[in-house]
């Protein structure tokens, strides 16, 4: 039961103000109320009041302190709201200047209905920042989706890249710009929000932001200190600037830097660490991506001297990649076809052969007619010639070529029997100029046809072998 009383007691403490309020109303006004009820009762049955001095000694004390105790337990319960305003006022005034603006005479409870007011409007704000926050991570994981789910450049990689930190950081323009060690420039790789004449700058190091930031290898942060005058306002790296430098391994690849704030104000700490945590993964990629290059093109080299290597081996087919490109590059010139397709096929045709590296000599330079086994194995070299170039991914665009030039329109080619459609314009010129340039070219089991037989051994099947309209656009070059 002791218990019991201990803990209703207690509870009192933790109580809502209301229930505190009510309690100590009714320990203020309960005593004197009960004691002029007591005194009523008297007057009431026998007209007067009597009273010993004890007796009225200790309705005085007992009315006196239930006064004082509900006094003392509401100026408690005032002194702690005043705390709490002074504490969440305390709290909340570092992040909320217009906290300083509440009056100090104003009494407590409109101090605390402000305060929350203020609390409640930056709730509201940082709710639309966190929207806004919510909008940019969308856009920019729709934007990596994109980029990851297509075949793309370094070139696509890094505009990618520049695109999404200039919408992140809300900035009007994003420049990434590589180092030029041998001229100690910085020259323009991407650009957002800039115009085109942008594309040509070159930035000595040490000249402007962001040359200083490439001399230095520091970051650098421009307030906007006052209005644009008209003629900065065509400064790609007007204030407020934010630039940081591209580094692997200490060493300086270019910089990135956004410039312009398309709600107002400036950049701050925070966005420098996100940029300066973006740059340093960008300068990795960007040196990775040169490695690969240097890689490539060595790769690429060799590729080149085995072709050469190719046609060195046999005496019979000299010369017969250069004739065959260039009888390749007049045709698709005449059937009008874009200037990258007439290059695809150009560099096809001087690799086409390639694949023969991997055909014994017994076969490549047999004298009579192939087997049937020993023609299986030969039709295997375009394939061969595919595995060859297809890790170089600029010759990407060539595998298709390389690998088909033997097919023909009827489906009995090699080596996977496509028929019409499925060949490409590519794989069918170089079918035909390759044909042509076997058949006008001594082999060691047969000598060479004149050049007016070739021409009516392509007519004969055009439409069976060969495409008719690629036939037709070559002759015409003879």
């Amino acid at each position: 039961m002791k218990m019991n009383i201990k803990l209703k007691l207690a509870s009192i403490e933790n109580a809502s103000l209301i229930r505190k309020f009510t309690v100590l109303f009714i320990v203020m006004s309960l005593l004197p109320f009960l004691v002029i009820a007591y005194l009523f009762t008297q007057y009431t049955s026998s007209s007067t009041i009597t009273m010993d001095q004890n007796t009225l000694m200790r309705l005085l004390f007992l009315t006196g302190f239930g006064a004082l105790a509900g006094f003392w337990g509401i100026r408690k319960s005032i002194i702690k709201i005043q705390e709490v305003t002074r504490q969440t006022k305390e709290a909340l005034s570092k992040n909320m200047p217009d906290l300083a603006k509440i009056e100090t005479e104003e009494n407590e409870v409109t101090q605390l209905a402000r305060t929350f007011n203020e609390v409640t409007k930056n709730l509201e704000d940082n709710i639309k920042r966190l929207e806004a926050s919510k909008q940019t991570i969308q856009y920019v994981l729709s934007k990596i989706a994109l980029g990851v789910s297509s075949q793309h450049t370094i070139d696509t990689f890094l505009e990618l890249i520049v695109e999404i930190t200039a919408k992140a950081l809300e900035a009007k323009t994003g420049v990434l710009m590589l180092l030029d060690e041998k001229n100690e420039e910085l020259y323009v790789k991407v650009a957002s929000g800039f115009k085109d004449t942008v594309k040509n700058l070159r930035i000595k190091v040490g000249e402007e932001g962001p040359g200083w930031v490439a001399k230095y290898k520091k970051p650098l942060l421009i307030p906007q200190l006052h209005k644009l005058k008209p003629e900065e306002e065509n400064d790609p790296f007007v204030p407020p600037l934010l630039s940081v430098p591209l580094t692997y391994q200490d060493k300086l690849v270019g910089v990135l830097a956004v410039s312009g704030k398309l709600g107002g104000g400036n950049f701050g700490e925070d966005e420098l660490l996100i940029l300066s945590n973006l740059a340093s993964q960008t300068a990795i990629a960007v040196e990775n991506e040169r490695l690969h290059q240097d890689a490539e093109g060595t790769y690429l080299e060799t590729i080149s001297a085995l072709a050469i290597a190719v046609e060195a081996r046999d005496h019979y087919s000299r010369g017969h990649l250069d004739r065959v490109s260039q009888y390749a590059v007049r045709t698709a010139q005449k059937l009008g076809l874009d200037e990258q397709i007439i290059k695809d096929i150009k560099d096809a045709a001087e690799l086409h052969d390639i694949g023969k590296i991997g055909i014994s000599d017994d076969i490549l330079k047999k004298e009579s007619a192939l087997t049937e086994d020993e023609a299986r194995i030969m039709n295997k070299h375009p394939i061969i010639g595919e595995a060859i170039i297809k890790p170089v991914r600029r010759l990407s665009s060539l595998c298709d070529i390389v690998r088909h030039h033997h097919e023909w329109l009827d489906g009995t080619g090699y080596p996977d029997r496509l028929e019409g459609g499925e060949i490409s314009i590519g794989a069918k010129i170089l079918c035909v100029v390759d044909a042509f340039d076997a058949m006008t070219t001594n082999r060691p089991y047969r000598k060479a046809l004149s050049i007016e037989e070739a021409k009516r051994e392509l007519k004969n099947y055009a439409g069976i072998r060969y495409d008719v309209k690629v036939v037709e656009a070559f002759l015409s070059t003879r």
